[in-house]
């Protein structure tokens, strides 16, 4: 187990430096001049070339690259024209909304959806599965914004339950924490729940079929202990995968919902940053993403022998 883990650490190397060199050439090879852009339409030549010898524009390309891998080596990103911050600062800063978020978000959907999966296929063409099915075919497809509106509508404004925008960091109180968080959360939980749903029911269906699901039941086993002891065990393999698969969608999903409810989190630095053309911050974010996204592959993979077994590494 331990070398397979080095193994795959040592492999997340030269993907993220693919990575790396995929977001470099990708913000400077765009038509436009990035220090034009940063200095503004007012700027004299003599600003637009001090920016961009700031930059390191002015260099070779590949003296460019090698000198900003070795500060973001050393957790150098720069600093923000835009923000007039260093921008592991800003990351700093924003990363704890976003979490949190995330965090929300993937505890609701694990515990609304697998339920929901598990008793679609117990009740396989009854009015429960083809509900359950109906409701992860319109959560596929109404758009993240058109669910949020909604929700604010009911639970905000019509009902006055909860908050509308903002965030509160935890150490202002556990409570009004969790209150700013719940209409964001449920708003991203949506899709997920209707891909865990969709994902679990299809692999506790295989599960059922199977010769030993007939053996504990000719046990005497309740239902209730044959299908979460039993079956999901047995089928949680590809439902990791898809939960894992959602974590790492929840880097698009961020961005909408922060937005959306004004959360001062990464996803609404990543489209600030692009509005405002800046080009570090968006280099350390889409950069930062990429390596979430790497671990969290990594960690489910992991995951596998403690759910089955017969996977040995």
């Amino acid at each position: 187990m331990l070398a397979y883990i080095f193994r795959r650490l040592l492999q997340t190397i030269p993907v993220m430096l693919v990575v790396a060199v995929f977001i470099f050439l990708m913000l400077r090879l765009t038509p436009s001049d990035p220090a034009a852009i940063i200095a503004g339409d007012n700027a004299t030549a003599e600003q637009v070339a001090q920016i961009r010898s700031q930059l390191g524009l002015d260099q070779p390309m590949l003296q460019q690259f090698v000198i900003w891998i070795g500060k973001v080596l050393h957790g150098d990103f720069g600093e923000s024209f835009f923000f007039k911050k260093t921008v592991a600062e800003l990351i700093g800063e924003r990363i704890e909304p976003t979490l949190s978020l995330a965090f929300f978000t993937i505890v609701i959907a694990v515990l609304v959806a697998v339920p929901l999966g598990v008793l679609a296929a117990h009740r396989q063409g009854s009015w429960v599965d083809r509900l359950v099915m109906g409701f992860s075919v319109l959560g596929f497809s109404v758009p993240t914004f058109v669910v949020g509106y909604l929700l604010i509508y009911v639970f905000a404004v019509w009902l006055n339950w909860l908050p509308v925008q903002g965030y509160q960091h935890i150490s202002d109180g556990i409570w009004g924490w969790a209150q700013r968080l719940i209409l964001p959360a449920l708003t991203l939980s949506v899709i997920y729940i209707a891909l865990i749903a969709r994902m679990t029911r299809a692999s506790v269906l295989e599960v059922l079929s199977e010769d030993y699901i007939r053996t504990a039941r000719a046990k005497g086993q309740i239902e209730r202990r044959v299908l979460f002891r039993h079956a999901l065990r047995n089928a949680a393999v590809p439902i990791v995968t898809v939960i894992g698969l959602g974590i790492a969608l929840l880097i698009g999903g961020v961005v909408v919902t922060e937005s959306l409810y004004t959360i001062p989190g990464l996803g609404r630095l990543t489209v600030d940053a692009v509005l405002a053309r800046d080009y570090p911050t968006i280099q350390a974010v889409i950069l930062l993403f990429s390596f979430t996204y790497v671990m969290i592959n990594l960690a489910v993979d992991l995951t596998y022998t403690l759910l089955d077994p017969r996977i040995r590494y």
